[in-house]
């Protein structure tokens, strides 16, 4: 959610927006405190339509005014944001993780595959993650406001000529982005923690997920999201070494008085680098195929 998110933002208004984890953070947040009163529920409806309002009105009264002069003015806009909200987020709630738990009615196994306990809140999560995607994908794809969204991106002229809102369209957009953005950030607080730091942690991988997938391309989105959550959960899982992996590809192992950075190489096992391997497979994506898996216009 989080990457389709940026990517609608990116694909429509051509903003990377280094902000968009501030929003997930807020959603967290907003979801907590409002859970507080009304239960999860309450907080998983309109915390999101909070984090959308306010994400609308950072494009209105800010991000448009920036957008006229580049894309670096837009960089620094959305990085001081991101600045401005930890500490927001700071002052109101504390420098400590707070107590967002998951709802009593979601608090059981939902059942187990190999000996291992597939909690019901993770179904949960994937079936809401799904059932959004598809649902933008059939807006973007199969009716009149997708229509409108997508050639206000290549014809705004023309689109403006046709008697339509330009600019309140980018402005929807962008709500709808960050909205997303506090959808994932309500139901993944409870898993992955709330707290002012968690924006932090996702935030660079969100952008190297949208760089393998394509930018603008919502389809890519899921697959690199997908393919990144394999590769980290199989490099964490089974413990290969290096050895073994250069001893197939033909190399022999090295000499005590070889290299010492050489031959720690044939010690590291895949755990060790399993956080790495997404930033890894960014840099052959950027070699290769510089536009991305299912991009359509260069990085």
């Amino acid at each position: 959610m989080l990457s389709a998110g940026l990517t609608l933002i990116f694909s429509m208004m051509g903003v990377l927006n280094f902000a968009h984890a501030s929003f997930y953070m807020l959603g967290a947040y907003f979801g907590y405190q409002i859970s507080l009163y009304t239960g999860f529920w309450g907080g998983l409806v309109l915390a999101p339509i909070i984090v959308g309002v306010a994400g609308a009105g950072v494009e209105r009264y800010g991000l448009r005014r920036v957008h006229q002069y580049g894309h670096v003015p837009e960089l620094i806009f959305t990085f001081g944001l991101a600045l401005l909200i930890e500490e927001i987020v700071q002052f109101i709630w504390g420098k400590n993780q707070v107590s967002y738990g998951i709802p009593e009615v979601l608090q059981f196994t939902a059942f187990s595959i190999a000996g291992n306990s597939i909690p019901a809140y993770k179904v949960f999560m994937i079936f809401i993650s799904v059932a959004i995607f598809l649902g933008l994908l059939y807006v973007l794809t199969r009716t009149r406001i997708g229509m409108i969204i997508q050639a206000a991106l290549s014809y705004p002229k023309t689109v403006e000529a046709l008697g339509h809102n330009v600019p309140l369209v980018f402005m929807g957009v962008f709500g709808a982005g960050t909205a997303l953005a506090g959808v994932a950030g309500v139901i993944a607080g409870p898993v992955l923690g709330t707290f002012p730091g968690m924006a932090f942690v996702l935030g660079s991988i969100i952008f190297v997920t949208i760089v393998i997938g394509g930018l603008g391309s919502l389809w890519g989105a899921l697959i690199a999201s997908l393919l990144i959550g394999w590769i980290t959960t199989f490099a964490k899982s089974y413990n290969l070494e290096m050895a073994d992996l250069l001893t197939a590809l033909g190399f022999e192992k090295p000499e005590p008085i070889w290299d010492s950075a050489w031959r720690d190489l044939w010690t590291v096992t895949s755990p060790q680098i399993a956080d790495i391997l997404p930033y890894m497979l960014m840099v052959l994506i950027l070699i290769f195929r510089p536009r991305g898996l299912f991009g359509k216009r260069d990085v």
